[in-house]
């Protein structure tokens, strides 16, 4: 439908004889939206959104206005808007269980007697399945052919049912297993910067905008792709035509200057960038790079720093278009008519990079010259260490993380070998996920260590797990062109899969020697990855301490062994000759990658890799598809029916009080979603291995929680399930136990949370700051829900987490400063009540009535953290899936 276009926008853009429609800011701005030239380039791409989408209803005239209204206040003034992106962008593990629902809508809207096609992407959906390899194998020639085919004798169902989803709905494709990381393939092939789509018989060109089920998916602004994650719940209720409700962003400019000094890479620019931007707090904000200093960064790199958002907390961190995106553009294969297309469509919209600075409601800027070497940990991405205080920063970690530093020297005497283990000793070292590995110059620089080493007659220590999950296949084509492949083989990081891998949790066992020599002696082993995520319980179970580096680096640490070593000043080995080797003696110039990258990063290796992207090998050609508009539903572990729509009506009733519900969880800060919903292991202890070992699945074959998340059942056994998180109702314990009230019982969450659904008491949750980081994921918030509990009241909420909650019909409520349920004395024994639920309001306040064990009460005044009218609405409907399911039904 064309927009109403109140602004006269609608204009022709020809380009090389081809003509596109578009709608024109500087047009609009003339014909009474007002000078808009100043916007940041991100809100530039929202506000054509808008122009183009202008309906009367869901955009109006007022909307677009508030974009110029914005300029007057920098963002202090937010406006909520209606915003339709381009396309959807999916992983395997949330984009399983989001055709799940899509499957279940379809069976919900029959039993509603509408339509079950009337459930169907309405936008483009990509899905890429790239997160279910394991590194079983590691550091042979055959490592990848073994993992694939196990990842395909685990994930057989799985594939089915995705192999299913692609025949049952339009606008769905799934790119087969063995392609490489979703971020990469979409920024190597999917995206296009500018958008076109034929219609009422001309070809409308606007920019390329995406949300995506992981929240990685910032890493397409690099490519000036206007992307950030979300929860598949909303995902999926973008994907069937409905708007992303959201506030106009306040947006910081980062000012980049100078150039990277030598010895220093862009994953030690985007570890600085993070910890900058964490400090300064910019959660639910836009942030925009403009400055100098993009002139000295690659595509790559600016591409390593967009994929980074989540980790500094912000919506996304956006790049506009200049040379740098055209040359990416061309040597990617995206031909020459799309390039010219991209750069004169910029420079009509003003999307083009100039030294004009932007209007933004705050600047930070840094002297990429100043950069230094540096990783971060040993739980946090945005806790960097100078590579120089690497060593010094395990010891203090050691003591006040761990509680170890009186045992700092003990060893653990590895069964059938000579050497021993002890704490910080480095048992991963992973080559891994999308930050880095869609860079050719770290990617290079790490095989140009490894050649070295090997030139020097060092080894990788015989105690560490070595893998390497390129982004995708086109960096196995320009390592091997380099002839750097070898070298990597040599020292035992040979290929083991194109997928996320270690950094997603899947970086299978360690070896049975090693990890029992772990568990012997309790030690703090740790792993060493070139990932973006490193919270605790999430890389590996027998891995306490996580570190995030660049690849060159994950390959010193692999030569050195142990965080104990100060790398900028021992030895990293010993040659043939008992002479030491320093990382300085194996370290490339910045000549010597850029000399390599320049001759070895190929156009055709693209156009090869991508000429067919969506046949896959044998192994996706054999699996078997069966169903039709609604799926079978075979008996499955991996695949089921989820409850949320039993008994559903097309009228929703009244969201009712929370009354007299008892504690599920206290918990303190920094609570990501790995906690709440991990990824990894599967314990045979705990209720989700119980439950698949009572489904007689031999505990070899458990698989991960990521993998299993199309089952309800084993996700609902393991909400809260991290071996890591803490339930301070129960101090001194680690992993998923509370205490059911009021019997005192300690018992697994899962157990007393369907004690409690028995005994028809609802539940809530107490937290602490940034509440749910981590991850876009929506299992989070659908096991929160399914295990019973009606709210959440924490210090503050992660963007993506706070907006699943409401998506699954919980209650966000943000708690004033000082009446944290530590300063309030609470133990977990309390009955809580929130009252008159039906009538809130976006970002009102909320009574919370508190009454304590020994019969004393308080009531605290909590924020409603449902923000826009939109929200309120999913709320109403018991979450969003219900109501766009009741819109559907309803024709």
């Amino acid at each position: 439908m064309a927009s109403l276009d109140s602004f006269k926008s609608r204009r022709e853009l020809n380009v090389n004889g081809k003509s596109y429609v578009y709608y024109s800011l500087p047009v609009a701005s003339e014909n009474g939206l007002g000078d808009v030239s100043k916007l940041p380039v991100s809100l530039k791409v929202l506000l054509e959104n808008l122009l183009r989408n202008e309906d009367g209803t869901t955009v109006k005239a007022e909307d677009i206005k508030a974009f110029a209204a914005w300029l007057n206040d920098k963002g202090s003034a937010q406006h909520e808007i209606a915003y339709r992106p381009a396309r959807v962008l999916m992983q395997d593990f949330t984009g399983v269980p989001a055709v799940v629902d899509l499957a279940a809508m379809r069976d919900a809207a029959k039993n509603l007697g509408a339509d079950a096609k009337a459930i169907n992407p309405q936008v483009p959906v990509d899905l890429v399945i790239d997160h279910s390899v394991m590194v079983d194998n590691f550091g042979t020639p055959d490592a990848f052919e073994q993992n694939v085919a196990r990842e395909y004798e685990r994930n057989k169902e799985r594939y089915e049912f995705l192999k299913w989803g692609q025949s049952a709905f339009e606008n769905f494709r799934a790119v087969p297993p063995g392609t490489g990381i979703c971020h990469q393939v979409n920024l190597e092939y999917l995206a296009k910067t500018v958008w076109t789509k034929d219609e009422d018989g001309a070809t409308v060109a606007y920019p390329d905008t995406c949300v995506g089920t992981d929240s990685h998916t910032t890493m397409v602004n690099g490519l000036s792709v206007l992307g950030w994650g979300v929860g598949g719940i909303e995902a999926e209720a973008a994907m069937l035509g409905q708007p992303v409700s959201m506030l106009i962003p306040e947006v910081i400019g980062f000012k980049l200057t100078g150039k990277l000094s030598e010895g220093t890479t862009a994953t030690d620019l985007v570890l600085t960038v993070v910890e900058m931007l964490r400090k300064k707090g910019v959660v639910g904000k836009f942030v925009e790079f403009f400055g100098p200093g993009l002139a000295n960064l690659s595509l790559e790199d600016e591409a390593t720093i967009a994929n980074m958002a989540p980790e500094y907390g912000a919506t996304c961190g956006f790049f506009p278009v200049d040379k740098e995106t055209l040359t990416y553009l061309n040597t990617t294969g995206r031909g020459d008519a799309q390039v010219a297309l991209v750069e004169e469509y910029a420079k009509a919209q003003g999307m083009w990079r100039t030294d004009e600075e932007p209007v933004f409601t705050d600047t930070i800027e840094l002297d990429i010259s100043t950069v230094r070497p540096s990783i971060s940990g040993p739980k946090r991405p945005q806790d960097r260490i100078v590579l120089d205080d690497a060593a010094d920063a395990f010891a203090v970690a050691l003591d006040k993380e761990f509680n170890q530093l009186n045992e700092a020297h003990k060893r653990a005497k590895v069964e059938g070998e000579e050497y021993s283990i002890g704490h910080g000793d480095v048992v991963i070292a992973a080559i891994t996920s999308c930050t880095n590995t869609s860079n050719p110059s770290v990617l290079i620089a790490a095989g140009l260590v490894a050649r070295k080493a090997i030139e020097r007659g060092i080894k990788v220590q015989p105690w560490v797990k070595t893998s390497l999950a390129p982004g995708s296949q086109v960096v196995t084509d320009y390592l091997i062109k380099a002839g750097l492949q070898k070298d990597l083989d040599a020292l035992g990081f040979n290929l083991v899969g194109y997928g996320c891998t270690t950094c997603i949790g899947n970086s299978g066992p360690l070896p049975k020697k090693i990890s029992d020599a772990i568990n012997a002696e309790n030690l703090v082993a740790t792993s060493v990855l070139s990932g973006n995520r490193n919270f605790e319980g999430r890389v590996n179970p027998d891995v306490r301490a996580n570190y995030l580096a660049s690849p060159p680096l994950v390959v010193a640490y692999a030569l050195a062994g142990s965080m104990n070593v100060d790398i900028t000043k021992d030895p990293i080995g010993y040659d043939d000759e008992n002479e030491p080797v320093y990382l300085k003696d194996v370290w490339p110039t910045s000549k010597e990658v850029a000399d390599l990258v320049r001759t070895s990063v190929t156009s055709q290796m693209f156009d090869e890799r991508y000429g067919d992207v969506f046949k896959g090998d044998a192994h996706w050609q054999a699996v078997q598809v069966s169903g039709g508009e609604t799926y079978g539903w075979p008996e499955s572990t991996y695949v089921a029916n989820p409850p949320y729509f039993e008994g559903m009506t097309m009228t929703p009733e009244a969201p009712g009080d929370v009354v007299n519900a008892r504690i599920l969880g206290l918990f303190g800060d920094s609570i990501t979603t790995d906690h709440i919903s991990p990824a990894g292991n599967i314990k045979a202890a705990s209720p989700a291995g119980r439950y698949l070992k009572e489904k007689d699945v031999p505990v070899v074959d458990f698989n991960s929680y990521g993998a299993r998340r199309g089952n309800h059942e084993v996700m609902m056994r393991g909400t809260f399930a991290n071996i890591r998180i803490k339930n301070q109702m129960v101090p001194g314990t680690e992993g998923g136990v509370t205490k059911h009230q009021p019997s005192g019982e300690q018992m697994d969450i899962y157990d007393a949370a369907m004690r409690y659904k028995e005994e028809k008491t609802p539940l809530v949750i107490f937290a602490g700051d940034l509440y749910g980081n981590g991850s876009s994921r929506d299992w989070a918030a659908k096991g929160t829900r399914l295990l019973g509990v009606r709210a959440v009241c924490a210090s503050s909420f992660e963007r993506i987490h706070r907006s699943n909650l409401i998506g699954m019909g919980i209650i966000p409520l943000q708690l004033p400063a000082g009446s944290g349920w530590s300063d309030l004395g609470m133990k977990g024994d309390e009955v809580v009540t929130i009252e008159n639920v039906a009538n809130i309001q976006p970002r009102q306040t909320l009574a919370v009535n508190i009454k304590f064990a020994d019969g004393s009460e308080k009531t605290i005044q909590a924020m409603v953290r449902i923000d826009t009218e939109n929200e309120l609405e999913y709320f109403r409907n018991d979450g969003i899936l219900h109501y766009v399911l009741r819109n559907l039904a309803n024709g």
